[in-house]
C-alpha cells in the first residue's frame, strides 16, 4: 500500500515513510492510494474478535512493511483496553472511548503511533523529535505513549489558558523525555508552529521530526477501528447505523468516514461542533473559511482551521453534494452544552463530558433527518477531565479517578513562549542540543 499527498496524487511513499515524515513537503496530508474493502463475512464476524484482533484485521490491509507477526504483537501490546457500548435509549447508545491510560479517545491513536515510531526508528542515529500541538487530550496521550522511549524527545505545544486544569496538569507533570510548551495563542497557533517546523530545512537536517497529531496517518488509522468495534457490539445490526462525532480538528470524523469507505454499514454521520462553526458553514454556505478559534467549554474542539478537512475533501473528490449526503453538522453553544450535561444526568443517570454533550445536543436537533435507525454517540473523554464544567452544570462534585488525582499534586513544568516560530525553534534547538 502506498500513500499520496492530498496536494499531489502522483508522488507516492510507503506507510513507513508516511509515518516518519508525518506531513508531505508540499503541506498536504497523506492518504492511502486505495481504500481496501472488508468482506461482509468479516464485518459480520467482528463480534467474535477482541479489539486487538479487530485492529490487526484492519491495519494489515494498510501496513505491508511490517511482518504479520510484528504487527499483531504491536496491536496486542497497544490495545489493552476496550470501548464499551452503553445504551441510553432504544435509538441512542454511547461508545465510551475513555478507558485508556489518559482517559480520552486519543489513547488509541497515540499509543499505536508510538509503537510504530519505536519500530521504525530503532536503528536511526539521529534524534527523533515528536512534535504535538494539543487542545487538551492529544498531548497527554502522546506523552504517555512515548514516555521513557530511548532516543525520542516529545515537545507538547498547548494554548495558554485554553485547556482545563486537569488537562494542563496531565500535560505539564510528566517530565523525563517529555517537554511542555505553553504558547501565548490558540490551538491554531500551536498547530501553525508545528507545521512550520516540518517545513524548516534546518530542523529537518538536525532531527527526525514526526508529528503526533491526527495529521499523521498512524494516528488517524486506529481511530477507524473503534467504529467497527461499535458495530460489532450492537444487539440489532440490521437497522441503519448513524454516528455522532464531536468534532474539532476532524480526525475522528475522518476516521469514521474511512471506516465507512472500508465497508462499515454506516448510514449518516453528525459532525457536532461548538461555536467554531467552520464545517457547518462549509456544508450550508459552500465556503471553507478558516477563522480564529473561539474558546468554549468543549475546549478540545476549539479549532478554527481543521487540518483533516483536506482529507474529507479528498475522500469525496471535492464534491460538497456528496459530503452533504453523508454528513450533517450542527453548532452548539456553551449554554446548550451545560443544559445537555444536566439532561443526560437527569434522564439517563449518565454524565456527559462537555464534548459529548455537544454531540448529544446536535443529535437531538438533527435526529429527524436521520430517518430512524440506531445512533452511536462517541464519548470522547472521561467527564472528570472537565470537572469544572460538569460541576457547574450538575451543581455537585464529580469523582476523580485515581490516575487523574495523582497528577494534581505534582508541580507544573512548562516553558512559556510567545507565538513566534523563531523563538520556538531556538528553544527547541537549545533543549535538544
Amino acid at each position: 500500500m502506498k500513500f499520496y499527498s492530498t496536494k499531489n496524487k502522483t508522488h507516492f511513499v510507503s506507510f513507513r515513510q508516511a509515518v516518519l515524515q508525518g506531513m508531505p513537503a508540499d503541506g498536504g496530508l497523506y492518504m492511502p492510494e486505495r481504500i481496501p474493502r472488508l468482506s461482509e463475512n468479516l464485518i459480520r464476524s467482528l463480534n467474535k474478535l477482541s479489539f486487538a484482533e479487530l485492529a490487526v484485521q484492519i491495519a494489515s490491509r494498510f501496513i505491508d512493511d511490517l511482518s504479520p507477526g510484528r504487527l499483531e504483537a504491536i496491536c496486542q501490546k497497544v490495545f489493552t483496553f476496550d470501548t464499551p457500548l452503553v445504551e441510553l435509549e432504544s435509538a441512542l447508545s454511547v461508545l465510551e472511548l475513555f478507558h485508556g491510560p489518559t482517559l480520552a479517545f486519543k489513547d488509541f491513536g497515540a499509543r499505536f503511533l508510538a509503537a510504530l515510531l519505536r519500530e521504525y526508528t530503532k536503528n536511526s542515529h539521529k534524534k527523533t523529535v515528536v512534535l504535538v500541538a494539543t487542545s487538551g487530550d492529544t498531548g497527554s496521550a502522546v506523552a504517555q505513549g512515548f514516555l521513557g522511549m530511548e532516543g525520542v524527545t516529545v515537545a507538547l505545544l498547548y494554548p495558554s489558558g485554553m485547556v482545563s486544569k486537569i488537562q494542563e496538569q496531565q500535560l505539564t507533570t510528566i517530565g523525563g523525555n517529555v517537554h511542555a510548551f505553553e504558547i501565548q495563542g490558540t490551538f491554531d497557533s500551536c498547530q501553525r508552529l508545528v507545521k512550520t517546523a516540518f517545513r524548516d530545512a534546518d530542523l529537518k537536517r538536525r532531527f527526525n521530526l514526526s508529528p503526533a497529531n491526527s495529521i499523521n496517518i498512524a494516528r488517524l488509522l486506529p481511530q477507524s477501528f473503534y467504529y467497527f468495534r461499535a458495530y460489532a457490539q450492537l444487539k440489532d445490526r440490521e437497522e441503519k447505523l448513524n454516528f455522532v462525532v464531536p468534532s474539532g480538528n476532524f480526525g475522528n470524523l475522518t476516521a469514521g468516514l474511512l471506516a465507512a469507505s472500508m465497508g462499515l454499514p454506516a448510514h449518516r454521520f453528525i459532525a457536532a461542533v461548538n461555536a467554531n462553526r467552520f464545517f457547518p458553514d462549509f456544508l450550508h454556505k459552500g465556503k471553507a473559511q478558516p477563522r480564529p478559534a473561539v474558546p468554549t467549554l468543549s475546549n478540545a474542539m476549539d479549532v478554527g482551521d481543521p487540518s483533516n478537512f483536506a482529507r474529507i475533501l479528498d475522500l469525496y473528490h471535492n464534491d460538497r453534494r456528496r459530503i452533504r449526503s453523508v454528513i450533517l453538522s450542527r453548532s452548539i453553544s456553551d449554554e446548550e452544552t451545560l443544559s445537555a450535561i444536566r439532561e443526560g444526568y437527569a434522564k439517563f443517570g449518565y454524565i456527559f463530558d462537555p464534548h459529548t454533550a455537544v454531540g448529544y445536543t446536535a443529535w437531538k436537533a438533527l435526529k429527524d433527518e436521520l430517518n430512524g435507525g440506531k445512533t452511536v454517540l462517541l464519548e470522547t473523554a472521561h467527564p472528570a477531565k472537565f470537572g469544572d464544567s460538569v460541576e457547574q452544570a450538575l451543581k455537585r462534585p464529580i469523582d476523580l479517578p485515581d490516575r487523574l488525582a495523582v497528577c494534581l499534586n505534582k508541580p507544573k513544568q512548562a516553558k512559556f513562549l510567545e507565538d513566534d516560530f523563531t523563538v520556538f525553534k531556538e528553544e527547541l534547538i537549545r533543549l535538544l542540543g
